[in-house]
């Protein structure tokens, strides 16, 4: 068994890479699969967004549910469902069957991963816990990285069938690792689910889950339309889209891996700045969006705060009910998908009403309402209590 945190943590990170990596694969194939099952592309696109909505829905309901047991055996349960879905997904000859084992695993999604936040935060201890958390974090941004390109080219370069088996061996390979690596992890301190479920009667979790909801809205709800953007408003090439694409997702990475050292050392105030820079990005973005040296510098400065946006969701929700952590953490999962489903239809809009060129409207709304409760909690005092670590003093 394995006894070394950083490793256990690598594979916990691995694990939330195989799964986000399953999550966002999708969308690299989806031509290919509306090819193959002669469906439309819109009819196609429900393998991504009901995914989405099962993570959502799944997110502060599947992690209470299973709180109580040994976390080793969930954790296996999740990637054992995930391999087996995704291997049928790879033989399923009819649409529906696909779309039925494409869901299913959706709702262990928050389970595997709320876990995995949880047990990082555990091993770390309190005042290092953000930067381990930051490690799973870069598994997140691994998975949208790579999953999207690898997946492309897999089905371009071989076939759709090599493609999807990219998913089911990914999950197997961690499925094994967790099996013959990873020790028991019994759950101690186990909390009955009604005092779990009390911590939503804390204003602070609320206003925790909007604030989450609202920055997540902010980020996703313009990269979704990032590529729309590139192409039509700065006008580059398709080679130049697709790169940059990828370095806003490496700079999700690097971001993530700022993030830990921020908020392990100025928490405070890391998140109270935060709101001022995406705005000022998102500004710029508006005033010289069709200016390909600053769109560029721009890209990768926003993936930057991309990167630490994530962790700070994360850590919002996570110290607004430290006494029931798995908990936390789906709700953290389900207001990120929230946000990102809100987000992008308010941005689609601003896109509708004015021209693509004010999709960053969206993300300017969304982070003054974000920044409005953050300041407002910080105002009557109880957001600093929930950001300053266990071990600092008040």
């Amino acid at each position: 068994m394995l006894n070394n945190k950083n490793l256990l943590i690598f594979i916990l990170a691995t694990g939330v890479f195989s799964i986000l990596n399953t999550e966002m694969g999708f969308i690299g194939i989806l031509p290919y699969i509306a090819e193959r099952y002669d469906v439309t592309i819109v009819h196609a696109g429900l393998l991504i967004s009901l995914f989405a909505l099962g993570v959502a829905v799944a997110g502060p309901t599947m992690p209470l549910v299973f709180s109580r047991f040994n976390r080793k055996y969930i954790m296996l349960l999740v990637l054992g469902v995930f391999t087996v879905c995704n291997t049928i997904s790879v033989f399923a000859e009819d649409f529906n069957l696909l779309l039925v084992v494409r869901v299913l695993p959706a709702f262990l999604h928050p389970v595997y991963c709320s876990m995995a936040f949880t047990v990082a935060a555990a091993l770390a201890g309190a005042k290092d816990a953000p930067k381990a958390v930051a490690k799973i974090n870069i598994g997140v941004s691994a998975g949208m990285v790579v999953g999207v390109p690898i997946s492309n080219f897999l089905a371009e370069n071989i076939s759709l069938t090599a493609s999807m088996s990219f998913f089911a061996i990914t999950t197997f390979l961690v499925m094994l690792a967790t099996a013959f690596l990873v020790p028991s992890m019994p759950a101690e301190g186990r909390l009955a689910y009604g005092e779990q479920l009390a911590v939503l009667k804390k204003p602070m979790v609320w206003a925790s889950i909007f604030a989450v909801i609202f920055l997540n809205g902010s980020v996703f709800g313009v990269f979704n339309y990032l590529a729309e953007y590139l192409a039509s408003v700065s006008g580059l090439s398709p080679t130049l889209v697709s790169l940059l694409l990828f370095v806003y997702g490496l700079c999700n990475i690097f971001g993530s891996m700022i993030a830990g050292n921020l908020l392990s050392s100025r928490p405070i105030g890391t998140v109270k700045i935060f709101p001022f820079f995406l705005g000022a990005v998102y500004l710029l973005f508006l005033l010289g969006g069709n200016a390909f040296p600053l769109v560029a510098v721009l890209t990768v400065f926003w993936g930057l705060l991309a990167g630490i946006n994530a962790n700070i969701n994360q850590y919002w929700l996570s110290h607004a009910a430290p006494e029931a952590p798995d908990f936390a953490n789906g709700l953290f999962l389900t207001a990120a998908n929230l946000g990102c489903m809100a987000g992008t239809a308010i941005s689609g809009m601003f896109i509708e009403a004015w021209g693509t060129e004010y999709v960053v409207c969206g993300g300017l709304v969304f982070i003054v309402a974000a920044g409005i409760i953050f300041w407002s909690q910080c105002h009557k005092g109880s957001m600093n209590l929930a950001l300053i670590p266990a071990n600092e003093p008040v």
